[in-house]
């Protein structure tokens, strides 16, 4: 194969040759600045509060103000008599357009959850849970109207720790189901018992992740116009799946998907939390069916935070098995974890728990395995898909592990990592769960990272401050990360998610091209991606490529962003549309210059001789000609300028991806408090299609996960009330706190397609608790302490050290 010949950034491994292509690539592999940064930088973007439509009203929600409720009767009376008021409506009212829902999915054998309302009906089940709408003229209008809303509740008992969620003595949320368990998966691989007891070494720990939620630039927003006069339903949303959520209403109001119209603008930021279908958002939706007009819903920074989705809420027990060479030989694992009183429409709040299972010593070529998992009920803010979903916890059991085991045999962390890593050249291969491997770096990335942080210095640094009373920590975390999602993730389950994407590509008159894709921009660069890959794949200048985004009318048929799949999906079907296209281009061009289409090529905005670079024609005259002189081409040649295609990864239910992470801590031993001083990460997603846009998905990543590990927790009392709902106590990591962090690429792109692009959106994130975890715990390794509950606050690494109870 032809080695890529683009300009790639230092630091990004060129071992694997690359296929380019065209012969005139020039974007793909290269650092150029995304697409509509400037629109962004100059505030000209258009997020959803920045929408006005005519007559538009806005709604606001009462919702619940304890975790358990029997709603007695509402009383709105004085409110619907307020200024402004439209409509006043509860669960009752609601229901009478939209239908309930029950998210649970085939595939995930016996998996269980109570029908749903988009306002609570008889009860409500976690703080924060809607009750009653109030519509009216204004936002100002419809808070003042909603504070004199009277609902007569009873308090009910409240099942809010997990641990005991399953006890007999536990109040059961929805009596129907017969107890509080949503979901249970055992996976039993090899000989574990056997395994064990004949192991060198069992090293053992008991985890704690604590629940956090994703904390958006803009909140969740959207606004539902229902048109009497078309019967057609147009909802401007801040969301990462448009086409998922024109289904979703079609179903819940028995509605046509062609009388729906989803329009995504710009998203400032989602995480996972814009996935998923909120009650609020069916709801809304009602709203304007019942009023036939436009109405507005702009979720406030304090009410996310109990009506957003969390993530991350775990106790596990895990142990793994050594010997005292360092052969790793198998996992143990036990899994319990609560995610509220309803499973999550329509992805199913089970997922994230079975990717734990999935995932636990997923890089390692160990054959022993068994995992529990029990994902109960709780009366608390539900749970399901957050950036990650399940890796940030399976990397973190699994790589707290082989640094217990490390320390038990005496081995350095790093080399038993180097000893047990599935080997590059053994793929296509299995994992011990029975995930499928295409291919994988994990001893390339090893071998870089070690290089990267010139790590033999940096235990000798270590070594000498330990000398001096100071105490830092190196600490490594291997990670594998699913991307390129099939069929098999949720189709095979029912749920009507998309595992394909198409995209449309247009050479219009004056030569430039317009594609038109469903999968959004949510912050990350995506429009760039798609300028680079249609520019290089008509043969283009970037300059002239247009990214049409986010709307079902306008786009094809799509999943949209998640499970890092716009690249290696949406970019996919990119690539093809516009090598397609090209094809086209070229044979317009040869009926136009009466030549052999073969003797023609594409490159830099024009037709030129493939033989000798002579331009021959612009593609600006030949759109003119094509579009408006149609009458100078023979009668039965008819140009066709507009091409679609779409594409599904099927060869595998995922690709996977890998990389490896290290972190490098100083612990203040008298206070706790954790001082971050570099982070380095080496990361595999492929073919990089951008390195520049790459390493910002990597060090936003790695910051979101540091968060996770050090500082986000949604803190409940013992009723399960949230005690620190609001930007002054739920703390987010800041840019003065975070270490620089140092990236590098090795680049296995993968066979399935032809552009070889896997994700890159979540291994940041999957690696870094863990990175730092083992990092702090490798600061404080002469005390004989550990931490193993996050997020780590100075009070936990204290009691660590035996300073405080």
């Amino acid at each position: 194969m032809k080695r890529d010949t683009v300009n790639l950034e230092p630091g990004v491994d060129h071992s694997r040759p690359l296929t380019p292509v065209n012969d005139d690539q020039r974007y793909i592999g290269a650092s150029v600045p995304r697409g509509g940064i400037e629109r962004l930088t100059q505030g000209l973007g258009q997020y959803l509060d920045d929408i006005e439509l005519p007559r538009m009203a806005h709604v606001v929600y009462w919702r619940s103000p304890v975790a358990h409720m029997r709603i007695k009767s509402v009383n709105a009376e004085f409110a619907r008599a307020m200024p402004g008021v439209l409509l006043v409506a509860d669960g009752q009212d609601i229901a009478k357009v939209c239908k309930p829902w029950v998210a649970t999915l085939g595939h995930l054998a016996g998996m269980k959850s109570a029908p749903q309302y988009a306002l609570a009906l008889d009860r409500a089940c976690w703080q924060g849970e809607p009750v009653v709408a109030v519509v009216a003229e204004t936002r100002a209008e419809a808070e003042d109207a909603l504070a004199y809303i009277e609902v007569d509740w009873e308090e009910l008992p409240a099942a809010t720790d997990m641990l005991t969620a399953l006890d007999p003595a536990t109040p059961l949320i929805h009596p129907e189901l017969g107890d509080n368990l949503c979901f249970t998966r055992t996976l039993d691989v090899g000989q574990v018992d056997e395994t064990f007891a004949k192991a060198d070494v069992v090293a053992d720990i008991e985890f704690e992740f604590g629940r956090h939620t994703g904390v958006t630039l803009e909140p969740r927003a959207q606004i539902a116009h229902w048109s009497p006069a078309d019967r057609r339903l147009t909802v401007h949303h801040s969301c990462q799946a448009p086409h998922m959520m024109q289904d979703l209403y079609g179903r819940q109001f028995d509605l046509p998907a062609s009388a729906i119209r989803v329009v995504c603008k710009d998203v400032g930021g989602s995480f996972g939390i814009k996935v998923h279908a909120y009650p609020d958002d069916f709801a809304t939706v009602a709203m304007s069916i019942l009023l036939g007009r436009p109405v507005k819903f702009v979720a406030d920074r304090l009410e996310s935070f109990t009506s957003d989705i969390h993530a991350r809420h775990h106790h596990i027990k895990a142990r793994i098995a050594v010997n005292r060479d360092g052969e790793i030989l198998g996992f143990d694992m036990d899994d319990l974890t609560g995610i509220g009183p309803y499973s999550m429409f329509p992805r199913t709040s089970a997922i994230e728990g079975n990717q734990v299972v999935n995932l636990v010593g997923g890089p390692y070529k160990h054959k022993h395995y068994r995992a529990k998992l029990d994902v109960v009920f709780q009366n608390k803010t539900p749970t399901c898909q957050y950036r990650g979903v399940g890796h940030p916890i399976a990397c973190a059991v699994t790589e707290a592990l082989v640094d217990l085991a490390a320390q038990k045999i005496g081995m350095d962390p790093l080399r038993i990592r180097e000893l047990n890593v599935i080997p590059d050249d053994a793929y296509p291969t299995a994992g011990a769960s029975g995930i499928k491997l295409e291919i994988l770096s994990h001893q390339a990335s090893l071998k870089k990272l070690r290089e990267l942080m010139n790590y033999d210095a940096l235990r000798a640094e270590q070594a000498a401050m330990r000398e001096q009373g100071i105490f830092r920590g190196i600490g490594f975390a291997t990670v594998i990360e699913l991307t390129n999602p099939s069929a098999a993730f949720y189709g095979v389950g029912g749920a009507r998610i998309a595992s394909q994407d198409g995209a449309t590509v247009r050479l219009d008159p004056e030569g430039h091209i317009t594609v038109l894709i469903g999968v959004g921009e949510q912050g990350q660069g995506t429009e760039g991606i798609y300028q680079q890959i249609a520019a290089d794949a008509v043969g283009v200048d970037i300059a002239k490529v247009r990214v049409v985004t986010g709307d079902t009318d306008a786009t094809p048929y799509g999943g949209g962003t998640w499970a890092s799949r716009g690249a290696g999906i949406g970019g996919e079907a990119v690539l093809l549309a516009g090598q397609a296209l090209r094809e086209n281009i070229v044979k317009v061009a040869a009926v136009i210059l009466k030549r052999d289409g073969a003797t023609l090529v594409v490159r830099r905005d024009r037709i030129v001789d493939a033989a000798t670079g002579e331009a021959l024609l612009p593609l600006a005259e030949l759109g003119r000609i094509a579009y408006f002189r149609s009458d100078t081409l023979p009668a039965e040649f008819t140009p066709e300028l507009m091409v679609t295609r779409h594409y599904a990864q099927r060869d595998f239910p995922f690709i996977f991806t890998n990389g490896v992470q290290a972190s490098y801590v100083e612990v203040d031993t008298d206070t706790g408090f954790v001082k971050l001083l570099k982070h380095w990460a080496v990361e595999d997603c492929g073919r990089v299609l951008n390195p520049m846009l790459v390493d910002e998905q990597m060090r936003g990543a790695i910051v979101q996960g540091i968060g996770g590990a050090l500082l986000e927790e949604c803190l409940y009392d013992e009723s399960g009330l949230m005690i620190n709902a609001s930007m002054a106590d739920y703390l987010v990591p800041m840019s003065a706190e975070m270490p620089d962090i140092e990236v590098a690429h090795i680049q296995t792109p993968t066979a399935t397609s032809k552009l070889g692009a896997k994700g890159a959106g979540e291994a940041g994130t999957a690696g870094a608790p863990a990175a730092v975890m083992n990092a702090i715990n490798d600061a404080i390794a002469p005390f004989d302490a550990h931490v193993f509950s996050q997020p780590i606050t100075p009070q936990k690494v204290l009691r660590a050290l035996g300073k405080v109870r």
